[in-house]
């Protein structure tokens, strides 16, 4: 195969590779958090989010043929070179059909109460979240809440999963 060729391959199989990076990391990074978001971004990261798994699956069927091309026309050291790229293909595949958001927000199941007097953390300005059920009574710093997002707990015996 002339080296014109085997060049353009190789172009190809790498773009290839950082467009599938692309496509699973951008929406993650940019939807951050507690940080500033735009419409128009916000947008465009969960149209990407959505077409992620289908561009991403296209990616790595591409990036197969290619390194399987590769194979054939190049030396054996080239081709298994062009199989390892190919392969970062994978983990990019495997992130976008997961939600990272579950992963950064456990839920806090193992809840511990205390008095407002005992809670030095709690200013006296705090927003609070305050579940009543009968005669016991438990407020969730939104604070806290605000990483969880969940709270597993029981009140008044009773399991309750409290949230925002």
């Amino acid at each position: 195969m002339p080296v014109l060729r085997t060049r353009t391959l190789w172009l190809l199989l790498v773009t290839v590779v950082v467009v599938v990076a692309a496509v699973a990391g951008l929406p993650a990074w940019h939807i951050q958090p507690f940080r500033p978001q735009t419409d128009s971004g916000m947008a465009w990261s969960f149209a990407l989010r959505r077409q992620g798994p289908l561009l991403t699956g296209l990616g790595l069927a591409v990036a197969a043929l290619l390194a399987a091309r590769l194979w054939q026309a190049s030396p054996r050291g080239a081709g298994i070179a062009a199989v390892l790229v190919a392969a970062l293909s994978l983990a990019p595949a495997w992130f976008v059909r997961q939600n990272h958001f579950e992963w950064m927000f456990a839920p806090l199941d193992d809840v511990a109460y205390t008095t407002t007097a005992d809670a030095p953390f709690l200013t006296d300005d705090e927003t609070v979240l305050g579940v009543q059920a009968g005669t016991d009574a438990v407020a969730f710093p939104v604070r806290q809440l605000a990483y969880h997002h969940l709270v597993n707990t029981e009140i008044a015996d009773e399991p309750i999963v409290a949230t925002y």
